[in-house]
C-alpha cells in the first residue's frame, strides 16, 4: 500500500526548515523570510532508505501504542519529522537519529515516504538556536506550533522556560499548545484546517473523553459556538445549558433542517447552515482560508476543482 502524508497539515520542525534559500527582497533583504538552518535540511525520504539507529536504547515497543500512532498518521499526517543523518556509505541512505516510534508506525501504516530533518552537524545547540529563531518568525497553525515545541523539548534539549522566553509567550501557553497534540485525529483535522480555533481546541482539552471531544467539536462547527460558550459547556457538562443560549428563531427551526445542516457540517468539516424562508431557502457554507475553500470545493465538485487546478497550472 502506498500511503502519503495528508496535504495541508504541518510537519513540526520540518515546517521551520526551508528547502531552498529564501528569495531576497527588493534590497536583497530577507528579514521576513524563514532563515536558513545551518547544518540541517528538510526532505521527504523513502522509508526503505532509513536504517534504524543501532544504538537505540529502547528494544521493546508497545504494539498497541504503535497501532494507535499509525492510525493517527493515517488520519492527520506527520506533524513531527524524524531526524536522520547521512549513513556515509556512499549511497543515498540515512541512519535514524531520533524518531524510531514514528518510523515504525509509518511502516505499520504503509507509508512509503516520510518527512525528515537531515542533520549534517552534531552541534545540537546550533540547530536548536536556529530553529528557535525560525519559530519566532514563521506563521504556523496551532498543531504545527505544538509539534515544533514538543520536538524541540524532546530532541534538542530546549526547556519550557527557554521556549517561552525566545518566542515571547508564557510557559503555560507553551504547555497548553503542546497539549493540543492529545486531541483526537478528527478534531486535529478541524484545527489544522482553521475550522476550530486554538481557543476552541484548548477548551476541548477540559473534557477527558475523546468521544465527547469529537461530539462537542461537531457542535462547535454546526452551531458556531464561541470559545466562551464552549468553556461554559465544558464547565457544566457537555449537555448543559446551551439550549438557553439559542434564540427563539433557532428553537422553532425544523428538526429536519438541523439534521441536514449537521450532516453537511460533518461531511465538509466546517459550519453549514440551512435556512428555509416562506418562498426560498439558503445553504451557507463557511470556510477559514483559500486552502480550506479549495478543500471544500474538491469535496463538492471534484471535476470543477480539477479544472481550476489545470487552468492555474497551464502556461500563460
Amino acid at each position: 500500500m502506498s500511503t502519503t502524508r495528508r496535504g495541508g497539515l504541518g510537519r513540526g520542525l520540518g515546517a521551520l526548515i526551508p528547502t531552498a534559500p529564501p528569495s531576497p527582497g527588493p534590497r536583497g533583504e530577507d528579514d521576513d523570510a524563514v532563515r536558513q538552518v545551518p547544518g540541517a535540511r528538510f526532505a521527504e525520504l523513502p522509508v526503505g532508505d532509513i536504517r534504524p539507529n543501532p544504538k537505540q536504547p529502547r528494544q521493546v515497543f508497545d504494539e498497541a501504542a504503535l497501532e494507535e500512532l499509525a492510525h493517527s498518521l493515517r488520519e492527520v499526517g506527520f506533524l513531527q519529522p524524524v531526524v536522520v543523518r547521512p549513513a556515509g556509505s556512499g549511497r543515498e541512505d540515512y541512519e535514524l537519529v531520533m524518531g524510531e516510534r514514528r518510523l515504525r508506525a509509518a511502516q505499520l501504516a504503509g507509508f512509503t515516504m516520510i518527512p525528515a530533518i537531515v542533520r549534517e552537524t552534531n552541534d545540537d545547540a546550533l540547530l536548536r538556536d536556529a530553529l528557535l529563531e525560525n519559530l519566532h518568525r514563521e506563521q504556523l497553525n496551532p498543531l504545527e506550533e505544538g509539534a515544533a515545541y514538543a520536538q524541540l523539548l524532546e530532541e534538542f534539549g530546549a526547556t519550557h522556560e527557554e521556549l517561552a522566553k525566545r518566542i515571547g509567550r508564557s510557559r503555560s501557553q507553551v504547555s497548553n499548545t503542546i497539549r493540543l497534540l492529545n486531541l483526537p485525529p478528527s478534531v486535529q483535522r478541524k484545527v489544522a484546517a482553521g475550522v476550530l480555533s486554538a481557543g476552541h481546541a484548548r477548551a476541548l482539552l477540559g473534557i477527558d473523553s475523546a468521544e465527547a471531544q469529537e461530539r462537542l467539536s461537531q457542535r462547535i462547527v454546526a452551531e458556531g459556538l464561541s470559545v466562551r460558550a464552549v468553556e461554559e459547556l465544558v464547565a457544566v457538562g457537555e449537555d448543559g445549558a446551551v439550549a438557553r443560549r439559542k434564540s427563539r428563531a433557532q428553537r422553532h427551526r425544523a428538526p429536519a433542517l438541523d439534521e441536514l445542516a449537521s450532516g453537511l457540517s460533518d461531511h465538509f468539516e466546517t459550519r453549514v447552515r440551512v435556512d428555509l424562508g416562506r418562498s426560498r431557502g439558503k445553504i451557507t457554507i463557511e470556510f477559514a482560508s483559500v486552502d480550506d475553500l479549495e478543500r471544500i470545493v474538491s469535496a463538492m465538485a471534484p471535476t470543477l476543482a480539477t479544472a481550476r487546478t489545470t487552468r492555474r497550472e497551464s502556461p500563460g
